[in-house]
């Protein structure tokens, strides 16, 4: 089994090997005929550190992966899925929208209010209307990875100790072991109880893995990782949502007896205490959520900034500065990983536990 698990990790990283290359050499060749205009043109791009930034935290539809001395810009084009309602399904890659390029009637937009969305136009360029887009952007493609990476190191795992239920995993095995016996015991046990903890550890343990995964890849600058997916509101309010749904499917009836009239509040508070005892149930997911986004952003931020005072001076001479501070940065965001990762699970481990648990009177 191990020796097939093996065999599967090397064909997928041949495949996306000859996917990259590719890709890239498509993408190269596009980009040169750009550089080459706008040599022609001699003119200088002027730096902008807000577009730069932005450019590094929100998602796009194609996964960018460097810019040579000759100003071309390499990147992996990534699947576009439209639908419009004028139109219908469209399916094509990425790369046919490069530099303001128009392609069956859909145009992505770099600035204004559009600004890393794609737009169906008229033919004089007005914009008609928004499809939807289902494309497979730079952050779904990182949770991909993510997703198989989980995958096959925890069939692995599985495999080892339905072979040997006494064995002792080594290296990264051994620690990840050491992070699920910590859920278990510092996080699930605690809060949720010995009696009900069983039936959430896959839930907990797959939230915790999946965020943790996530942002340490992000601080990782090159291909296939640095996706800001933790740092996407929308993946935070899905995750958000999971404990949300969760924890009012495991409410017992004292919990929405609670909810609803408070023991030992008056009657005649009732009416003002269910309205906050409901909106608190909302609340306590969105705090997940706003404190996960909030804070990975954060991070992506200062670091490129960093970064960016090197091109904003225009000096080498602030260079060892910023990149002792990016150092410094990287390390405190790593230990933000593993942080947000436990915050998060312990959170909604609080929050399932306090539904669940049986109240006697």
């Amino acid at each position: 089994m191990l020796s097939a698990t093996n065999k599967i990790v090397k064909i997928s990283c041949f495949c996306l090997a000859v996917l990259v290359s590719l890709f890239t050499v498509r993408a190269e060749g596009a980009d040169s005929q750009n550089s080459d205009t706008h040599n022609e043109a001699g003119h200088e791009e002027e730096f902008v550190a807000n577009d730069f930034i932005l450019d590094h935290i929100r998602d796009a539809h194609e996964w960018h992966l460097w810019t040579n001395a000759h100003g071309h810009h390499v990147s992996v084009p990534l699947p576009v899925i439209l639908y419009s309602k004028n139109k219908g399904f469209h399916v094509f890659m990425s790369f046919k929208l490069a530099h303001g390029h128009e392609y069956r009637g859909f145009e992505l937009k770099s600035t204004g209010d559009y600004a890393g969305k794609i737009v169906e136009v008229d033919g004089h360029g007005e914009i008609r209307g928004i499809p939807l887009d289902f494309s497979l952007t730079k952050n779904v493609a990182g949770m991909l990875v993510v997703v198989i990476v989980m995958f096959l190191v925890f069939i692995r795992m599985g495999n080892m100790y339905r072979g040997d239920p006494n064995h002792i995993p080594k290296g990264l095995f051994g620690f990840i072991e050491i992070l699920i016996i910590f859920i278990r015991d510092q996080v699930a046990i605690p809060n949720i109880g010995e009696e009900k903890y069983a039936r959430f550890m896959p839930y907990l343990l797959t939230i915790f893995f999946f965020i943790l995964i996530n942002n340490i890849f992000g601080l990782i600058p090159f291909f296939p990782f640095g996706a800001n997916v933790t740092g996407n509101i929308a993946v935070t309010l899905v995750l958000a949502s999971f404990t949300l749904i969760i924890t009012g499917i495991s409410g017992t009836k004292d919990y929405w007896k609670h909810m609803i009239a408070a023991p030992g509040v008056p009657l005649w508070l009732s009416p003002i205490i269910m309205p906050i005892e409901i909106t608190g149930m909302f609340v306590r997911p969105f705090a997940l959520m706003i404190r996960l986004f909030a804070n990975i952003t954060a991070g992506h931020i200062i670091v490129i900034s960093l970064v960016s005072l090197i091109f904003i001076f225009k000096s080498l001479s602030v260079a060892p500065i910023t990149v002792l501070l990016v150092l410094f940065m990287d390390f405190l965001e790593l230990l933000v990983a593993f942080l947000q990762a436990y915050v998060f699970t312990l959170l909604s481990a609080l929050f399932i536990g306090l539904a669940a648990k049986e109240h006697h009177h």
